[in-house]
């Protein structure tokens, strides 16, 4: 096998900070057109993002005003690290400052930026974390040098971090609903470290087949009442993206949605392969929020579909009154008009899904290598 070329790289961590504190940077995805349509790096300016496959750039002698500014730094990415060295070293040698991104893809998914949200009455911090690759977003709550995790992924190691720095201790984790779009960490914490997993237990079965899972939890359930230092977390149970799904309020000032409410869409409901029962659960779930949910409590949700959806300081959440004139879901008059909503944009969900949420359960196992495989691209959860 013939050996790659040395050229500097970049840890997709660091590329992220970078983009995330605006340096001049260009970035340069060498991967085949189609790959693209499982995700890209965006942030920042997008007139500093190229897309050109790895055998057009060889045959690259100059730079138009289209492409590459030779002054700036490039960041080449690929799929696994590989062929972004081999394009870095020659765009180097033709006078670029190219790097290649340590891991491609696969290592900038597992990216996690946290971000400082106000906190709600009782609470010391808030903290939002941000996994642009996925789209996906995990919080933790302090209060009293006291943490609770909330959709943590597999590797958490930023936000054990991020908890530590603000001098805290974390006393459990909670999983909004078993997720199918990526592997929760929230078990093995629960294992390593000793606390509580928290779940409702109407997640914690294949809705596939029935199977109980193969996990020990904290069972859930609404109205229930999780302390975090002298900060309190209600929990509602909003079912119908799946059956357990759970979101936590902390009184009206906030709450976390999972994938229930989204900024501009809502959890699709047929992950399950459940549709026709789900779709009106989670109806009913929309219409119960709509009566009792007060129009200034912050939605902060588990996924976001695009960077629309982020507020000026990058973070994802909006008022629950602000939604509605963006999210065509809330607008809805009735149930018959939301199935048919629905089943307007239905759309065959990704295989690797079921493998994932089937994971999520303990009934599959599954190397690191394979999951970064299943986890790989956006996720692809919200109706419409």
């Amino acid at each position: 096998m013939r050996a790659l070329p040395q050229v500097e790289e970049i840890a997709p961590a660091d590329l992220a900070r970078r983009l995330e504190a605006g340096e001049p940077m260009q970035v340069l995805d060498v991967r085949a057109p189609a790959a693209l349509q499982s995700g890209m790096i965006d942030l920042g300016p997008p007139e500093r993002f190229f897309h050109r496959p790895g055998s057009q750039i060889v045959h690259q002698r100059s730079f138009g005003e289209d492409f590459l500014r030779t002054e700036l730094p490039v960041a080449v990415v690929c799929q696994r690290g590989n062929d972004s060295r081999v394009i870095a070293h020659y765009l180097n040698r033709l006078g670029v400052r190219a790097a290649s991104v340590s891991g491609g893809m696969n290592g900038w998914m597992r990216v996690a930026i946290p971000r400082e949200l106000p906190p709600p009455a009782g609470f010391d911090r808030l903290i939002q974390f941000d996994r642009p690759g996925k789209g996906a977003l995990a919080y933790a709550l302090v209060s009293d040098r006291e943490a609770l995790l909330v959709d943590p992924p597999r590797e958490a190691s930023v936000h054990l971090a991020t908890v530590e720095s603000a001098g805290a201790r974390v006393i459990g984790v909670a999983d909004t609903h078993v997720h199918a779009d990526y592997v929760s960490g929230a078990p093995a914490l629960s294992r390593a470290l000793g606390i509580p997993y928290h779940l409702h237990p109407a997640d914690a079965v294949s809705p596939y087949d029935g199977r109980a899972g193969r996990l020990a939890y904290t069972a859930l359930s609404g109205g229930r009442t999780l302390r975090v230092g002298r900060g309190a977390i209600r929990v509602e149970h909003t079912p119908g993206h799946t059956q357990g799904s759970v979101t936590f309020r902390m009184g009206d000032e906030a709450a976390l949605t999972g994938d229930f409410v989204f900024v501009r869409s809502v959890g699709r409901p047929d992950l399950g392969g459940r549709t026709e029962e789900w779709t009106p659960v989670l109806w009913s779930s929309l219409e119960r929020a709509k009566r009792e949910w007060p129009g200034g409590m912050k939605i902060h949700p588990g996924h976001y579909a695009s960077a629309s959806e982020r507020e000026a300081d990058r973070s994802v959440g909006r008022r629950f009154a602000d939604l509605p004139p963006i999210n065509e879901a809330l607008r809805v008059g009735t149930g018959g008009e939301f199935a048919a909503w629905v089943t307007a944009r239905a759309s065959a969900f990704p295989e690797v899904y079921r493998v994932m949420k089937l994971a999520n359960l303990g009934l599959v196992e599954a190397g690191d290598a394979e999951l970064d495989e299943l986890e790989g691209g956006r996720n692809a959860c919200a109706a419409g």
